[in-house]
């Protein structure tokens, strides 16, 4: 059984999200807690061990992958007291009701114009033994975050080989890996490769779209795919220090769906296409072509788009939603196909013959999350489950689960994929409508017709678009995660 966001097992590849607050805008961790469990992600990525987001996840069964600053990595190095100090503060309190599975210490120290590097491994050490001296030591992994920069060559992938002018603290911090157990930490951002050198890397080989193959000519490896190539670019740098052991783990991916002028790729089709198609190749426990079936966690960037963020529009950009938790694009996280709210295009609709309602294996919490948000950011009118009105009886989360879903459900076209609630709904045949309480159907309700029909329309040139360039089988994206 493969584990991604949204399951409960714990075996295969999962697929996390990395939650960002460079931002002014954000909803409070609270909130960003309730989007989470919603749509059943499972693993999520902070940059810092903040205590109200910490408090936020607490009780949720999300495993946080928590961090310490590049700021923070020359106190902790220091002195094994400040590593001790800083778990008992930072840690301790939350633990384990908030589940924390990963601690990074420091975050692309190489890209640092502070050459934090030095105090890198040290800090990893003390943090180590503080988690040992609290008995946490296997429970909790430490290691440290890497840019693709870390590499002095990645092309082709079996040349891949460590810039030697990091060695001082590679070396060290890679025997720490393989004798903890840890993995190794990588971000990678095909994005940047396309963007940077159009001409050599073409587009659809960057989003998992290539109909063609390129050829290491070392191993004679096939490589369809720009992530694959560079994942294995790190395999093979750690093979050629004979470290045959540490596994791969990616701690940033992603697209950004907006840009400035000239990052012309930057768009929200793009941004789907390739979260779709990672999202799919991560679960599926594809491996890569060095590594084939070999286990590959990875966490999207990011869950916001972060307004404080300087540098060009796309750093701006890259998050699965707005600020007002409504989706930047539609985005399958279960992997079992791609479906495009807007477009007739893969698009299973019910002509008005089913029903959506609130499954009876969901558990009460899930339903209260999934209602709180069908009646707030899913934008349903929920007038009719408030006391007084028609559908207030019976009284209990199931029955205004199902209502709430249903109209959800019916406004966004009946498709398979709206009725998903993080597995919390499920379709049926026969009309749940009781006594004065009238559950809309598509094929009931002018208004949602109305309103399908104008979305469609004015979605209609974006889909000539996508056309142009995804081959005969569109490729878009779902509603839930949303």
């Amino acid at each position: 059984m493969l584990c991604n966001a949204v399951s409960d097992c714990c075996s295969g590849s999962f697929i996390g999200v990395c939650y960002g607050r460079n931002a002014d805008d954000l909803p409070t961790p609270d909130k960003v807690a309730q989007l989470v469990k919603l749509h059943n992600i499972k693993y999520v990525r902070i940059y810092d061990s903040n205590i109200q987001v910490l408090k936020a996840f607490a009780n949720t069964g999300v495993e946080l992958m928590i961090g310490v600053p590049n700021s923070d990595l020359l106190p902790l190095s220091q002195f094994q007291s400040n590593a001790d100090t800083w778990l008992k503060n930072s840690i301790l309190p939350y633990y384990p009701a908030t589940k924390i599975t990963y601690i990074t210490v420091g975050a692309e120290v190489t890209e640092n114009p502070n050459n934090a590097s030095v105090y890198v491994v040290p800090a990893m050490k003390n943090v180590l033994t503080a988690l040992r001296k609290a008995g946490l030591h296997k429970k909790i992994k430490v290691s440290s975050t890497h840019s693709l920069g870390v590499l002095s060559r990645s092309f082709p992938p079996s040349a891949g080989a460590f810039n030697s002018s990091h060695a001082y603290f590679l070396k060290p911090m890679l025997e720490f890996l393989a004798e903890n157990q840890s993995p190794f930490m990588i971000d990678i951002y095909p994005y940047y490769a396309y963007r940077d050198s159009p001409s050599k890397v073409s587009l659809d080989y960057a989003l998992f779209e290539s109909t063609s193959e390129v050829i290491d000519p070392n191993t004679g490896l096939l490589y369809t795919n720009m992530f694959d190539a560079q994942i294995d670019a790190i395999y093979f740098a750690l093979m050629a220090l004979n470290f045959r052991t540490i596994k791969v783990m990616v701690t940033e991916t992603g697209w950004p769906s907006k840009g400035s002028p000239k990052e012309t790729a930057a768009t929200p089709d793009n941004a789907q296409t390739y979260n779709t198609n990672l999202i799919k190749h991560v679960i599926n426990n594809t491996g890569t072509p060095a590594k084939p079936g070999e286990e590959l966690d990875v966490y999207i960037f990011s869950l916001f788009n972060e307004n404080r963020k300087p540098g060009l529009e796309s750093e701006r950009n890259w998050g699965l939603y707005y600020p007002d938790q409504t989706s930047v694009y539609n985005l399958d996280f279960t992997g079992k196909g791609a479906v495009d709210m807007t477009t007739e295009a893969n698009v299973t609709r019910s002509n008005g013959t089913s029903w959506c309602i609130a499954s009876s294996k969901a558990s009460q919490i899930d339903l209260q999350n999934a209602i709180d948000w069908a009646c707030g950011p899913g934008n349903v009118d929920c007038t009719a489950i408030q006391p007084s009105q028609p559908c207030f009886e019976p009284d209990n989360l199931a029955s205004h689960a199902s209502y709430a879903f249903n109209s959800y459900y019916q406004q966004n076209g009946a498709s398979d994929v709206a009725c998903s609630f993080g597995g919390t709904g499920v379709k049926v045949d026969k009309d749940p409508s009781y006594d004065n309480c009238i559950y809309t159907r598509a094929g009931n309700n002018k208004t949602v017709a109305s309103n399908t029909t104008a979305m469609s329309s004015t979605t209609s040139s974006s889909h000539k678009e996508i056309v142009s360039w995804v081959s005969s089988s569109l490729i878009v994206v779902a509603f839930l995660f949303l």
